[in-house]
Parts: C-alpha cells; sequence; structure tokens
C-alpha cells in the first residue's frame, strides 16, 4: 500500500479521532463537543470503507455478514456501557435502542434504498428467497423478544423472568446460528450478488486487507467511545427540549447504523439492490439475534431489570412495518412507491416517538 493511499479520510479520521478523545477535550464546551461529532462522522464513514475493502476480500455473503456483526457490535457495546452507568435509570435503554434500529433498518434504510433505486433505475431485482429467508428468522425473533413480555404472567410487566430470559436469548442464537449456516453453506446462492459492475470484482490485496482491517476495529472502538461521551449531551439536549427519553434510543440506533445506512445505499445507487437488501435485513437480524442476548447476559451478572415488552402504538407501529416490508419485498422486484411507504412509515414512529 503507498504513502498516498494511506493519506486518505478513511486513514486520517480514526487516527485524529482517536487522538482527540484521548486528549480529554470532549468536556471542554459545546464547541468540542461539536468537533467530536464531525470526528465521530468521520470515523463511522471510514469504518464503512474499511468493511467493504475487507468484504471485497472475502467476497459474498461473508462481506455483508462482517458489516452486521460489527454494526451489532458497536450497538451492544454502547448499549451495555450505558446501561451498567445508568442503572435502574437505563432498563429501558436495550428495548428502546434495538426496536429504533428495527424501525429505522426497516423502514429507513431499506425505504430509501428502494426509493433511490426505483428513481434510478425505475425498477430493479433481487432474489426472493433471501429476503424471505431473512423475515422468517426476524419476525420470529422480534416477537420472542418485544412482544411476548407483555403476556407471559410469571411477572408483572413486560419483563421476563431469569429462566424466560434464558430461554428466549438462546432461542434467538438458535435461529440466528441456523440462520448464518443457510447463508453461508447450505443456501448460498440465495445470496450472491451478480453484478457487471467492475468495481465489484475488485479484490484487494492481503496487505491491505489486513490494514483495512486493523483500521475497522480502531473505527468501531473509537465509534463506541466518543458516543459513550457524547450521550450525557444527548441525553440533555432531548429532555431540554421536553421530548421522551425514548428518543435517546432511537438517535444512539441513528449514529449506530449510520455506516450501515450508507453501504446500503450506495450499493441501492449502483444497481446492487440485493447487496442492499442483504446489507439491511442482516442488520436487522443481527441486531436483534445478537443484542438481546449479550444484553441479558448483562443484566443477569449485574442484577439490572430488563425492560423487553413494546407498548401498544408501538406494537402496532412495528407490525405495519414488518407487514409492509413483506408486502414490498414479495415479488422479487422494487419500485418508488414501496420505498415511499417505508419512510412515510419511519416518519410516523419517530413523530410519535417525539409527540406520543
Amino acid at each position: 500500500m503507498k504513502l498516498k493511499e494511506l493519506l486518505h479520510y478513511t486513514f486520517i479520521f480514526p487516527v485524529l479521532a482517536v487522538g482527540y478523545y484521548f486528549s480529554g477535550l470532549m468536556a471542554n464546551g459545546v464547541i468540542f463537543e461539536i468537533i467530536a461529532g464531525i470526528l465521530l462522522t468521520g470515523s463511522v464513514l471510514s469504518a464503512v470503507h474499511h468493511a467493504e475493502v475487507v468484504a471485497h476480500k472475502v467476497g459474498e455473503p461473508f462481506g455483508t455478514i462482517i458489516l452486521a456483526l460489527c454494526i451489532t457490535i458497536i450497538e451492544v457495546a454502547l448499549i451495555i456501557s450505558l446501561m451498567i452507568a445508568g442503572g435502574d435509570q437505563a432498563v429501558t435503554l436495550a428495548r428502546d435502542t434495538v426496536f429504533a434500529a428495527v424501525m429505522i433498518i426497516l423502514n429507513g434504510i431499506l425505504g430509501i434504498c428502494i426509493l433511490v433505486g426505483g428513481v434510478k433505475y425505475y425498477e430493479q431485482f433481487f432474489a426472493r428467497t433471501s429476503a424471505t429467508t431473512y423475515l422468517v428468522s426476524i419476525v420470529s425473533i422480534l416477537a420472542l423478544t418485544l412482544i411476548l413480555p407483555n403476556f407471559t404472567s410469571s411477572v408483572n410487566g413486560p419483563f421476563y423472568n431469569m429462566a424466560q430470559l434464558i430461554f428466549v436469548s438462546i432461542a434467538c442464537l438458535v435461529i440466528y446460528g441456523v440462520f448464518l449456516m443457510v447463508q453461508t453453506v447450505r443456501h448460498r446462492n440465495y445470496f450472491i450478488i451478480t453484478s457487471d459492475d467492475p468495481d465489484s470484482h475488485y479484490i484487494p490485496s492481503k496487505i491491505a486487507t489486513l490494514i483495512s482491517f486493523i483500521f475497522l476495529v480502531i473505527c468501531l472502538i473509537i465509534v463506541v467511545l466518543m458516543a459513550k461521551g457524547l450521550s450525557a449531551t444527548i441525553e440533555n439536549m432531548v429532555q431540554s427540549v421536553g421530548a421522551p427519553k425514548s428518543l435517546v434510543g432511537v438517535i444512539i440506533a441513528a449514529v449506530v447504523l449510520l455506516p450501515e445506512g450508507v453501504a446500503a445505499i450506495r450499493a441501492a445507487r449502483n444497481n446492487q439492490i440485493q447487496s442492499s437488501v442483504n446489507l439491511a435485513l442482516g442488520s436487522a437480524l443481527a441486531s436483534i439475534g445478537l443484542t438481546i442476548p449479550a444484553v441479558s447476559i448483562v443484566c443477569i451478572m449485574y442484577d439490572i431489570p430488563f425492560v423487553l415488552g413494546l407498548d401498544r402504538k408501538d406494537i402496532i407501529l412495528l407490525s405495519l412495518s414488518v407487514f409492509i416490508v413483506m408486502l414490498s419485498l414479495s415479488r422479487g422486484k422494487t419500485n418508488v412507491l414501496y420505498g415511499t411507504v417505508l419512510l412515510v412509515n419511519l416518519a410516523a414512529y419517530i413523530f410519535t416517538v417525539i409527540v406520543p
């Protein structure tokens, strides 16, 4: 790798962010927090680039799996760190963040991808079998984690007792594990992307891949640290405008999902909607299938109450979103209407969070 390539913004931003974070300047006022936000955004975009380099080397569908797992690692680390620091006041943070992530992915990222692709190419085509495989897994885990807790009777309220929490966590891991086996071994052809784009056939060298992997790890770590450092500012901002605390979960989810969203939208613009579907639905599945078990382990270890069940309004919005996504992906091709409806659903969700 040439020195000129190392001076690319995807290498400069993570280095600057690491130095800035450990300098302690973030706590010195609004201007320094704005600078931290810029470096955080640059690190997120850098993570996208380095994840894509690694993805080109390992091929599909492993590339999209890597990016989805990276996003989930950020989400889990951020949620756990904030829950431990917040104690009982953060009992709904994991639920709000996971729910927000699912809504943003299904309605926002997928909606923008379909709309952008529809505007540019009128119709885009993907394998219906891949979407069905994703959605079967996602719907099952959503029902087990975010809806069923409201209807169990062992504990009052939208909680699971320890035995139920352990069972549901194992169930999530089993579903996700079998899905990975289907995606990478038994039915890998469902998720393979066929493209005439010469960039899709680019294979980086081993050295370039290793350097990108190292910087990907650095980006993920610094994003978690800086987002945690800015979390108090985010909470104060939410409280100052009189918005519900659940908006914090929406903001955290939006920051965490920025790399996934950028990569998926870029793929849609390049007429690779199959890659967009893989990225979006794969991230949604990893977000709930891995985050809930990880957070459950921490809550059991630290004896932190863990609210999982959604209220009736959110269950209706979630059901509407899943239903619309299933209809939109049922034919194997997209158009601008599907994307528009999904984005309206996202707007309704965010509006009802701010104005419940």
